[in-house]
């Protein structure tokens, strides 16, 4: 299809004047449909000295030049013509009347080129003008469309077609335009250069739906068979809409993940991923792809689309949320407090979904939340019995993760009911259980022989720690009349506490009263009784059985049938003395402090004869018995 444009030449009507010259003017471009007629223009002049009696011309096809040969359309002279013009053209002008116009019928694509003519004035006057008519031969309505259709604003459409044939006027209407609007028929215009067309407008708003409509306009003649049909799309430019996007995206933690953006407008978008202001990824392109390998918890949150073109923009978001175990909890606490503080300990952690966090002491649950990152745990009014370890514990159905933290209850000291004294032979052991925090000073005294000694005297007390609990053995060494009066005294910072250590088994002192000497003695004793019945027994079962020989067995008499009084209580008090060194963890024998006797009980005291025959009777009693 071609486009009949108007250009700068405009064809001048010239009246025959003295001082005329050789001229010609017709349109430059001209069309037709096919099988149709048409019409082209045509004036010329030549000097008006001249004054032919008769004035000829010829049409040439393609060429100006004679001696060229060129196809004759028409010549006045000998109406000889090339075949292919036979019956096809004629003269409309008068050639007097210096117009030359011709009128070719029955159009065909094989007639569309250049035409020349060529006035014959007799003679040498000829003259072959350069100026020359193009013909195209047409068979489609030229539909014109604005260079830039814009969804949402006004355009106007105009179907044109030529109308130079005399002898047919073609007729306009609009194909597939129901959609877009009503037609509106101008009617027939001339052109600048001398031709005339016929021009349909239609106006409508397009949308983007119609970008890419075939809209057509139809040209037909009546009381014919011709018509003819053209078609044009439409180019309407919109804005970018994203019509594709991912929904809400959850992915576990290290898995891969992919966002999808489409958008459609026209021109094709800029599409753009970002993620807080930072651009991730960006193309020309309907869709895009934003690819995320082994996703992290640090990669968790909005993820935008832009789409942009010269018409406009649009954005669109997606949220990520990436799925992972809770992190190890954090606690931000008081760790120490002194007792009857208020304490309060925040324990916090990361995951996603929300943990159910639990802080636990010793396996008892204290506090508790589900779908939260912080629990709080209050204590009001912290007693010694809250010291210890604590776990706070995070757990989804992804994972869990525990931190330990210790809570430190500062306290004055306290003497527990365990603490005593107890005595086994010729030792004294006091036994002091104080639980305090922050560790304490130990301190016994024995008020009856003004005597005050503290753990810093290891030869003399031994000290453990164990936790919350200080334990402080003192031992006494030598032999008493009573059993002393040893009074602990412990101290820290919070306060002190004293307590006089009660006397378990006072009756054990007997064997320290009586000495050495003296239970050598009632042993032996002892052992003559049970001697004295053995024999009387004897005597009394020979006199009752007159049987009786020497060759008999006697009965048998079993070491458990004498029990030496006072000698299981002491093999028990040894007994106990052991157990409780053994539970307080001691290592070895603990450090004896040997209290030296008053001048008065120096006569008492054995001496070393003494305790070697306490030896020798207890050797003697030992072979009796067997």
């Amino acid at each position: 299809m071609i486009f009949l444009t108007a250009l700068p030449l405009f064809w001048i009507m010239i009246s025959a004047s003295r001082g005329g010259h050789w001229s010609a003017w017709m349109p430059s471009s001209i069309s037709a449909f096919e099988g149709t007629c048409v019409s082209i223009p045509c004036r010329f002049d030549f000097p008006d000295e001249l004054r032919p009696a008769v004035v000829h011309g010829v049409w040439y096809f393609n060429s100006p030049y004679p001696k060229n040969y060129p196809p004759v359309v028409f010549k006045s002279r000998t109406q000889v013509v090339h075949e292919s013009f036979q019956g096809r053209s004629r003269l409309l002008g008068d050639l007097g009347l210096r117009n030359c116009t011709l009128l070719l019928s029955t159009l065909s694509p094989e007639l569309g080129g250049k035409y020349y003519f060529r006035g014959d004035l007799g003679g040498y006057n000829q003259y072959t003008f350069s100026e020359h008519s193009v013909l195209d031969v047409i068979n489609t309505p030229n539909i014109v469309v604005p260079p830039e259709v814009v969804a949402g604003k006004e355009v106007e459409v105009s179907c044109m077609v030529p109308d130079n044939c005399p002898e047919l006027r073609p007729e306009l209407s609009w194909l597939g335009h129901e959609e877009l609007g009503e037609p509106t028929v101008l009617g027939r215009l001339r052109e600048d250069e001398g031709t005339w067309v016929q021009v349909s407008l239609l106006h409508f708003v397009p949308t983007r739906e119609a970008n890419g409509h075939r809209l057509g306009c139809q040209a037909a003649f009546p009381n014919t068979t011709l018509q003819f049909e053209g078609y044009a799309s439409l180019d309407v430019k919109y804005p970018p809409v994203i019509v594709e996007m991912n929904s809400s995206v959850e992915a576990i933690e290290g898995s891969h993940v992919s966002l999808l953006c489409g958008a459609d407008s026209n021109p094709p978008p800029l599409l753009t991923w970002m993620r807080d202001g930072t651009v991730l990824r960006e193309a020309v392109a309907e869709s895009l792809y934003l690819e995320l390998e082994e996703v992290t918890p640090g990669e968790d949150g909005i993820y935008a689309c832009l789409a942009e073109n010269a018409y406009g923009q649009d954005n669109r978001t997606v949220e990520l949320s990436v799925m992972y175990a809770p992190w190890k909890p954090t606690v931000n606490g008081t760790v120490v407090a002194v007792e009857g503080e208020t304490v309060s300990i925040l324990c916090s952690t990361q995951s996603n979904p929300d943990p159910i966090l639990t802080i636990f002491k010793e396996k008892q649950i204290l506090a508790t939340v589900i779908y939260e990152s912080q629990l709080q745990l209050e204590l009001p009014a912290v007693t010694p019995e809250d010291d210890g370890e604590y776990w706070c514990v995070a757990e989804n159905q992804y994972g869990q993760r525990a931190t330990a933290f210790n809570l430190s209850v500062e306290f004055a000291p306290m003497i527990l009911l365990e603490s005593h004294c107890a005595a086994a032979r010729d030792t004294v052991q006091c036994l002091c259980v104080v639980k305090s925090n922050p560790e304490p000073s130990v301190a016994f005294e024995l008020p009856s022989r003004n005597v005050t000694v503290n753990e810093t005297e290891r030869e003399f007390v031994y000290s453990e720690r164990s936790g919350l609990l200080l334990t402080s053995i003192l031992t006494l060494r030598g032999q008493v009349q009573a059993p002393p009066r040893v009074i602990c005294t412990s101290r820290n910072l919070y306060g002190t506490k004293s307590l006089e250590l009660p006397f378990q088994g006072a009756h054990r002192l007997m064997w320290a009263k009586i000495g050495p000497v003296g239970a050598v003695v009632a042993f032996a004793i002892l052992i003559a009784i049970v001697c004295y019945i053995t024999q009387t027994r004897r005597k009394k079962n020979v006199t009752e059985s007159p049987s009786f020989s020497a060759g008999d067995n006697p009965h048998v008499l079993y070491s458990t049938d004498f029990r030496i009084s006072g000698a299981p209580e002491k093999y028990e008090s040894e007994r106990r003395l052991g157990s409780e060194r053994r539970l307080l963890g001691l290592r070895g024998e603990p450090p004896e402090l040997d209290l030296s006797y008053s001048h008065s009980d120096l006569g008492k005291r054995p001496t070393k004869d003494s305790y070697t025959l306490t030896e020798e009777l207890a050797e003697y009693a030992e072979i009796r018995v067997k």
